[in-house]
């Protein structure tokens, strides 16, 4: 019998389970922050997108808060661009990681990324 975690998924013959995607949202200073936590590749981002898609079409101001992401791709990056091509998107204290997938590709000097939301939301 295979191990099946709290939610039912199957450990992969990969690996174990990716974290779970948890998208948090809420109203900070006339801005609309997004939480973005755990993990996202192209098969987990699915509910950031929902959540991004549905903020930029009703907020002017979106925040993306990247403080808990454990691993992000290229799909999420693109999401973060295309999302900035739709309203003022920020994204306040990225990981390590994301920051220098965001360096090295240049997306932080078309993205605004600030280190606190008490930066962003001001």
């Amino acid at each position: 019998m295979s191990p099946v975690g709290e939610s039912g998924d199957k450990p992969s013959e990969q690996g174990p389970v990716p974290d779970r995607v948890g998208v948090v949202q809420y109203e900070c200073n006339g801005a609309w922050v997004v939480v973005a936590h755990g993990t996202y590749d192209m098969n987990l981002i699915a509910p950031l997108v929902e959540a991004l898609e549905a903020a930029a079409e009703k907020h002017s101001r979106v925040v993306v808060d990247a403080s808990g992401l454990n691993f992000a791709d290229s799909t999420f990056l693109n999401l973060l661009l295309r999302i900035h091509h739709t309203t003022e998107l920020r994204v306040v204290a990225p990981a390590p990681q994301l920051r220098r997938v965001l360096e090295l590709t240049g997306a932080d000097a078309v993205l605004d990324v600030r280190a606190t939301l008490e930066d962003t939301t001001s």
